[in-house]
């Protein structure tokens, strides 16, 4: 799928605001509320738009702790690889888990509910897996995520030298 201006104007919308109804993204993007709906069906059936997540408090769900485990394959292969990534990402402690490149080879974020959860957590489930070799611990003191990504495509060239500000009479919806 190409995406053109307005495309990137709603996925920057839904980004800031994926609450927005159809209707009031439509206004931002200058579209008629059907045209908005139809691009935005597109954007979920191609893959781009991927979902829309509540940002929650996490000590409202018991969430005392988090921490970044890196963890060392013993051997590197993609089928030893991908068994552990899997098996990383199935834990419902796991919130992101990344296969990174230097010493260790997986990042895994985790969301505990305390100290002796997450040593619970490798002693039992993580470092007794037959793919690792080593685990090492970083606990998180605090952080703060964006939810709003860089764009870095380039957005098309206009084909028409005119703009919206240059137009005689009402905006006509698209």
């Amino acid at each position: 799928m190409v995406l053109d201006r307005i495309d990137f104007e709603i996925l920057d919308a839904l980004q800031n605001d994926a609450r927005l109804s159809n209707k009031e993204l439509a206004a931002k993007v200058d579209l008629a509320p059907s045209s908005c709906l139809t691009r935005v069906r597109a954007l979920s059936e191609a893959g781009i738009l991927r979902g829309h997540h509540a940002d929650v408090d996490t000590s409202a769900l018991g969430i005392g702790l988090q921490a970044l485990l890196a963890i060392r394959l013993v051997k590197h292969n993609s089928e030893v690889c991908r068994a552990l990534y899997q098996y990383m990402l199935g834990l419902p402690e796991t919130l992101a888990v990344f296969h990174v490149t230097g010493v260790n080879d997986l990042q895994v974020h985790v969301a505990l509910r305390n100290v002796e959860h997450l040593r619970e957590l490798i002693l039992e489930r993580v470092a007794t897996r037959p793919q690792v070799v080593h685990c090492e611990t970083s606990v998180i003191y605090a952080s703060d995520r964006k939810h709003r990504l860089p764009c870095y495509r380039a957005e098309p060239k206009p084909t028409k030298p005119e703009s919206r500000s240059s137009r005689s009479g009402p905006k006509k919806k698209r």
